[in-house]
């Protein structure tokens, strides 16, 4: 972004202004020990020039070099147009916080009120907060919004199933582990990779929960059976919550329409709208969720008014954390939106629309349908699962999957999630992704190279 410096007259006019001798004399509360010394300093590089900054990071780009990736597993390469983040990176956007008081950014407000349209449109539910950290905070903060907003039980246990992101899993247990909430593993059915009523029932046992955990697609890439698992959450006196692919959901029914109800609440990763990989982040979650329960949605909620002149306008409806209420009455201690990447987002989905969401996301699976039809005509690899996927596929190997993995990165090839350390009853597995950027040519050079080396480790 642009960097304008300061002048040695304009530091001396603000420390004068605030009444200091000195930029040290600032950062006096910082006990002496805890100073970096000359020493270390005199041990950073000298300064270089622009051109010599850009003649360095350029190398170590190319030293990096330019994989194919054929790994989703939560995070995805899907095709950025050039105008989403030239607009994301206007000043206008790219500098603003999130907005604390109602009335601050006009622009900000109606950006974010605007990304929460398009994701109840998405998720077919009637309210959307103005994001989270991620998608795996997200399903933490759902899981405790369902502990409170059930009222129908007084239970603390929710079913998870292991089918879900492994990372979500840790990062759920993390956070609502500690705060008296027993999560209920569910495992899923060996031969299709999903997760059938009959284990459900077996983790419930005799007892009750306050809400079920389900994933469309799941972390195999695998389409649950959404609309009975749903009917049976409600059967049971548990709230439903549904962890969606937003770009899946462009083809598949949304949460609000599952079952008999829909669900109660939806979140998930809005990472393949707009954001590139960068090394993991950032990214950003959403969440949302029927009218009745907006009151227990933690984060902000951006709403549309008219002023006393009858003009359009924006403010904040709804800040359920605890600087804006009491502490006791907070649904959340969030701190924060991601705001630029919800920018992002927005201006993704806007350019796309509907139709183009769905092109989208007709292409990543008919490019994964072509990826299986390629892998799976490899002597030794084979399907995993007997279901239906959506632009992921797990597949059993006939040699060690971080062997494979390590000779195909040294071909350029990112080849895939081994399953082995999160699921070592599958190994030797593999989750492969494939989205709208493959083309044939690269769907085939990840083929013939791994079948050359499989050939080789058999050798």
């Amino acid at each position: 972004m642009p960097f304008i410096p300061h002048t040695p007259d304009d530091i001396a006019a603000m420390l004068a202004t605030i009444g200091v001798d000195s930029i040290e004399a600032l950062f006096d509360e910082i006990p002496a020990g805890l100073r970096v010394g000359a020493q270390a300093l005199d041990a950073i590089p000298g300064a270089l020039s622009e051109m010599e900054i850009t003649r360095l990071m350029q190398s170590r780009a190319r030293a990096d070099g330019r994989p194919l990736c054929f790994i989703g597993a939560g995070a995805y390469e899907h095709h950025i147009p050039a105008a989403v983040w030239q607009i994301a990176t206007r000043g206008e956007f790219y500098s603003a916080y999130t907005p604390y008081q109602a009335e601050a950014s006009q622009g900000t407000l109606q950006l974010l009120y605007e990304f929460q349209s398009m994701m109840t449109a998405l998720t077919g539910l009637d309210v959307s907060n103005a994001s989270l950290y991620d998608g795996a905070s997200a399903l933490a903060e759902a899981v405790l919004m369902a502990v409170r907003a059930n009222r129908q039980t007084k239970s603390q246990r929710v079913l998870v199933p292991r089918a879900l992101h492994p990372a979500y899993r840790r990062t759920l247990r993390a956070i609502v582990e500690p705060q008296g909430i027993e999560l209920v593993d569910v495992d899923f059915d060996p031969r299709g990779g999903y997760t059938p009523i009959e284990r459900l029932e077996a983790a419930i046992g005799a007892g009750e929960c306050a809400a079920v955990v389900i994933n469309q697609p799941n972390f195999f890439g695998i389409l649950e059976t959404v609309d009975e698992l749903t009917d049976w959450a409600h059967a049971h006196k548990a709230l439903a919550i549904a962890v969606v692919n937003p770009v899946a959901l462009a083809l598949l029914s949304p949460p609000g329409e599952w079952g008999a109800k829909g669900v109660d609440i939806a979140c998930g990763e809005a990472q393949p709208l707009g954001m590139p990989l960068s090394s993991g982040g950032p990214y950003a979650g959403f969440l949302c969720c029927k009218q009745e329960h907006v009151r227990q949605l933690p984060g902000r909620i951006v709403g549309r008014t008219l002023d006393l002149d009858g003009k359009p306008g924006f403010t904040l409806t709804l800040q359920a954390r605890e600087q804006h209420i009491r502490r006791g009455k907070a649904t959340s201690n969030i701190c924060t939106n991601q705001g630029l990447l919800v920018t992002a987002a927005t201006i993704h989905m806007a350019l796309l629309g509907a139709e183009g969401l769905e092109r989208v996301a007709a292409s990543c699976h008919a490019n994964t349908r072509r990826l299986g039809e390629l892998l799976g005509a490899i002597s030794g690899v084979e399907p995993l699962f007997e279901r239906p996927v959506f632009h992921e596929l797990a597949l059993r190997l006939p040699a060690p999957t971080a062997d494979l993995l390590r000779s195909l990165a040294t071909e350029d090839i990112l080849g895939g999630f081994d399953l082995g350390p999160d699921y070592p009853e599958l190994a030797p597995a593999l989750l492969v992704c494939a989205t709208e950027v493959r083309t044939e040519d690269e769907l085939r050079r990840y083929a013939d190279t791994l079948a050359r080396l499989i050939a080789t480790s058999a050798n």
